[in-house]
């Protein structure tokens, strides 16, 4: 499996072990929208995203959706569970297409962790998605909308400017329309800087703050 060589997780590993890691992995092609794990399941792989984007969600009681992270490539997906031996504490979708390496566990374990690379990288992994779920606790739980969307935008300007807003709503679940009602405030109040063409140039950090 030649794509192994280019994950960087395996690139201190020689000819034989990736051969053998080869056998006891197999690649899985996903279309956007489809599932690759329910919150509740049980996993007996090691997982780690190829290519294209996966979303990580909870759903509440009520059957909202709560948006947790988004993993990328190349990117360990959901490895706690396997070293803990619990069921997945999330629910993991494909925004877009995209394909995934499936490790057999117990085998990777008893013939490859040792590797002290692999154990800083999923060291690492973890340690990134705790921050996430520290962040999309605080962003569901804990902070009013115009909080949220205050420290996003200082914290992220770039990323604010740069996407669809609908997109940003869903990240800080939030609806597009509390969103684009608290961006319209926040223009009126002079948070928001416009240029001539009335469009969003910058920010007054002051006045931000005084939302947060």
């Amino acid at each position: 499996m030649e794509i192994l060589k280019f994950i960087p997780f395996f690139k201190g590993l020689d000819e034989a072990k990736i051969e053998r890691l080869a056998q006891i992995s197999s690649k899985k092609a996903f279309k956007k929208g489809e599932i690759l794990f329910y919150e509740g399941d049980t996993s007996s792989h090691l997982i780690i995203l190829l290519k294209g984007t996966i979303e990580i969600y909870k759903t509440a009681p009520s059957g909202k959706e709560i948006y947790i992270h988004e993993i990328r490539p190349m990117s360990f997906v959901a490895e706690a569970v396997n070293f803990e031996n619990i069921p997945y504490p999330a629910s993991a979708r494909f925004a877009s297409g995209g394909e995934v390496l499936k490790i057999d566990y117990e085998k990777f374990v008893e013939e490859f962790l040792s590797e002290p690379e692999f154990c800083i990288s999923i060291i690492k992994s973890i340690s990134a998605k705790l921050r996430a779920l520290e962040f999309a606790f605080e962003n569901s739980v804990v902070l009013p909308s115009e909080a949220k969307i205050s420290k996003f935008i200082i914290e992220n300007f770039d990323i604010f400017t740069s996407s669809k807003h609908i997109k940003i709503a869903k990240i800080l679940n939030i609806t597009p329309e509390t969103f684009s009602r608290t961006i319209t405030k926040f223009k009126k109040s002079g948070a928001l800087l416009l240029d001539k063409d009335g469009e969003i140039s910058g920010f007054d950090r002051e006045k931000l703050e005084k939302f947060i």
